[in-house]
């Protein structure tokens, strides 16, 4: 068989993640050689310069090493908490001018954090230690030292100890974790993600209320052991914490000497309420904000909850003695709408308002209006600002959220709880109570709001599967042998043959990503009890256990699905084409697709033409329910074997359908070698030829009960929302009313991309939905905007 050239790839990470570059250190981080002082409150250095020498930097990345080694056989408590400080030095960065709120961050070329781009717990990055190493500056003792960093960290980092644990058959299956440059049917992500903090526990206690509860159960446990040093690790984290806020009130102070008048009164404001929220519970609506912020960071959490019900009655509250007006409220989200922007993490950072479920909805709902008209005002790519809604609730939210569609905004994303709720019920065997908490993160998957944790670590690229199985588990692209043999394919004499031969295939792989994920959970709780996390999170106080270590009341594990559409009309095409109206024999087909269709024009027409998912055609669209049925039922029934409260397919997209489907080789349903998959639950661009109403038609057919969320993604005109928003509203009920989950849309001209991929130094600020996230158009690769302009618009 023939090998399919590999064409030139781009790391999709690479071509749209900000690269990080280190800002600030503490001025404690000027203290690394200091063995006399721990604290945070150091005196003032010019701290610009210390960030341009290397040597300093790799001083501290020493120190921190130096810690865990340290601590290596001690509680992994304690030695968390321990690395954690000396950590922080090179985490925080410098408040800058303009910002209301101090908090910005910087991840260090090694540390520890819960989910860190590719690892988790321990990590290091090795490529940007090399960098250090390579600087003129760097000092040939410095140069050794990180180099010994490097050593050291390749076999101690968290996910290389997870590697050492896989066995032979997930070592076999799995191969590569590098699924940016590989082409794989199935890859492990490394991160201990999917997570929603209790936010309003953190903001009602406050951390010295925080304190006090973990000094209850302290008081309880037996000394000496691992509870007893959970809680006292977790106490020491508060004191760092209070350490962390009275350091940026420092640094606040000293930038006031030197501003201008209304700068200086910033700061002071600043400093006040750095130095309230170190140890007092907040009691305004600015305190409420900063303590939520620092907190994120110091936690690594990177979504921030249900944002209306954790700030809805301190800022009424605020608002009702005039402490406070609404502009001054939208000015200070707007503020930190730009620091979450900073941050970098455009694939998470979601903010919801709406829904079932929260306390005080008339408060609420207030607080989600001005967060509404923050987003509109800003318009940036973060917060993935998130409106749920359910019948009775205030009119005024979604009206609100339509309006600022129909100004071309991306946000916010609106799901539907008539059909979530039930569907959450049913998908993760949860009563209403525990249900109606689902929170949407990331890229549009569902944990359970500061109950559950739910992270996405693994990939599965069922075109990929199909395409393997179409070559009796050869891949065309590079010629290895992946999935089942070749004898436990059996023969394609029949379509269903063939159906149930890749379905095997997959079942293989969603059987090892099910061990792998819960593999990851129990490494990563011998690593680390993830202390500030775990102080936020129903039960693992009460319970004296990490998150992952028996804490958390639901551990759930999700795996991303793509392909889904490709892989249905691909079947769908191979099914009338080749088995009923035999217009080509299987085998001929197959060497159409190593061909790329070079010389099979016509034949790569008829299935172009043939039936597709997405005109609300019953032949095309019932293939693509039992498709989706088929991974996510198989998916769900691995909880229990793998040891987790459920395991679910989220069926989304980061962008990962265009850099999958450049590691794929053609497919039936027409689709060239090397060319994007389609677009989370949606059909494959211009593919959906009937209309809006049986687009809609056909999107609600796959059932929402079985997975973790699916994005369903809509293109639509300015006009739909102008001309004709009687006539687009009432699509959308009916989609909603007809099972509709929710839906992300970009209102935007078709010319307008088509101008931006010509003249984009004119289209900086035009900002597109992606799939589960949003980016600047003229950043993205050229590969995902030509992917974008293909949807059909409407």
């Amino acid at each position: 068989m023939k090998t399919i050239r590999n064409l030139s790839r781009r790391n999709f990470i690479e071509l749209t993640g900000k690269g990080i570059i280190i800002s600030a250190f503490l001025p404690s981080a000027l203290k690394a050689f200091d063995k006399s002082s721990d604290t945070l409150n150091a005196q003032p250095r010019n701290v610009n310069k210390l960030i341009s020498d290397p040597n300093a930097y790799i001083q501290l990345l020493k120190k921190f090493t130096d810690t865990y080694k340290k601590y290596s056989t001690a509680s992994t408590s304690i030695r968390e908490v321990e690395c954690l400080r000396v950590q922080y030095p090179l985490l925080f960065c410098d408040i800058q001018e303009g910002d209301l709120f101090a908090g910005r961050d910087n991840k260090p070329a090694l540390g520890f954090m819960p989910q860190s781009s590719s690892s988790f717990g321990y990590y290091i990055e090795e490529n940007r230690i090399k960098t250090l190493m390579q600087s003129p500056k760097t000092t040939p003792e410095n140069k050794n030292i990180a180099s010994d960093l490097i050593n050291f960290w390749k076999s101690e980092a968290s996910d290389h100890k997870l590697h050492e644990l896989y066995p032979s058959k997930m070592k076999e299956t799995l191969f590569s974790d590098n699924w940016t440059n590989e082409p794989l049917i199935g890859a492990p992500l490394y991160r201990i993600g999917g997570f929603h903090c209790d936010y309003d526990k953190l903001i009602t206690l406050g951390i010295g209320g925080l304190r006090q509860e973990v000094g209850k159960y302290k008081s309880r446990s037996s000394q000496g052991s691992e509870s007893y040093y959970l809680y006292d690790s977790m106490e020491k984290a508060c004191d760092l914490f209070g350490e962390v806020a009275n350091y940026y009130a420092d640094m606040a102070a000293r930038q006031s000497l030197t501003a201008d008048s209304d700068r200086k009164k910033e700061l002071i404001v600043m400093e006040k309420v750095l130095r309230k929220i170190a140890a007092e519970k907040p009691e305004s609506f600015r305190e409420a904000i900063q303590l939520m912020f620092l907190y994120t960071d110091i936690c690594g959490a990177i979504n921030y909850g249900r944002m209306d019900e954790y700030l809805g009655d301190i800022y009424v509250n605020d608002l009702t003695k005039g402490m406070i007006t609404e502009e001054e409220a939208i000015r200070l989200l707007s503020n930190l709408w730009g620091l979450m922007d900073a941050k970098g993490h455009i694939y998470d950072c979601r903010v919801i308002v709406g829904g079932r479920g929260r306390r005080n909805e008339k408060n609420a709902d207030k607080f989600a209006l001005i967060a509404m008209e923050t987003t509109q005002r800003v318009k940036g790519i973060v917060p993935q600002f998130t409106l749920r809604f359910y019948k009775g609730q205030n009119p005024a939210l979604y009206k609100k959220g339509l309006d600022m569609i129909a100004t071309g905004n991306p946000y916010p994303m609106i799901y539907n709880d008539e059909v979530n709720i039930p569907s959450v019920m049913n998908a993760f065997k949860l009563p209403y109570e525990e249900a109606v908490n689902y929170l949407p993160f990331g890229c549009g998957e569902y944990v359970l709001y500061h109950r559950s944790v739910g992270t996405p670590s693994g990939v599965i690229n069922l075109l990929q599967a199909l395409t393997v199985t179409l070559h009796r588990g050869k891949n065309p692209v590079n010629g290895k042998q992946m999935g089942l043999t070749p004898s436990q394919f059996g023969n394609f004499d029949t379509f269903d043959n063939l159906f149930n031969a890749y379905k095997k295939n997959v079942e293989l792989y969603v059987e090892q990503l099910a061990y792998q994920e819960k593999l990851e959970y129990d490494l990563a709780g011998q690593e680390a009890p993830f202390l500030y996390v775990s102080m936020v999170f129903d039960d693992c106080i009460k319970r004296g256990k990490g998150i992952v270590s028996g804490g958390v009341r639901y551990l759930d594990g999700v795996l991303e699905s793509y392909g889904n559409t490709n892989t249905a009309d691909s079947l769908v095409a191979i099914k009338k084409l080749v088995y009923e109206d035999k217009k080509f024999t299987f085998d001929r087909m197959v060497k159409m697709l190593d061909a790329n269709f070079e010389g099979f024009e016509k034949e790569r027409k008829m299935m172009l033409d043939a039936p597709k998912y997405g005109n609300d055609n019953d032949y095309a669209d019932n293939i693509k329910v039992e498709v989706d049925r088929h991974v996510c039922s198989v998916t769900r029934n691995m909880n229990e074997k793998a040891g987790l409260h459920s395991y679910l397919i989220v069926i989304i997209n980061n962008s990962a359908n265009t850099t999958m489907g450049m590691q794929t080789a053609a497919s039936p349903d027409g689709r060239k070698a090397f060319t994007f998959m389609a677009n989370g639950n949606a059909p494959t661009g211009g593919a959906d030829k009937n209309g809006v109403t049986a687009f809609l038609n056909s999107i609600v057919k796959p059932d929402t009960r079985l997975h973790a969320g699916s994005v369903q993604n809509m293109k639509f005109s300015k006009d739909m929302f102008t001309t004709y928003r009687d006539k687009t509203e009432a699509l959308l009920t009916t989609y909603f009313e007809k099972g509709g989950p929710q839906c992300m849309i970009n209102c935007i001209g078709r010319e307008d991309l088509e101008n931006a991929m010509k003249h984009p130094e004119q289209y900086a600020n035009l900002i597109v939905r992606v799939g589960g996230f949003c980016a600047r158009f003229v950043e993205l690769p050229p590969e995902v905007q030509r992917e974008i302009l293909s949807r059909t618009m409407y």
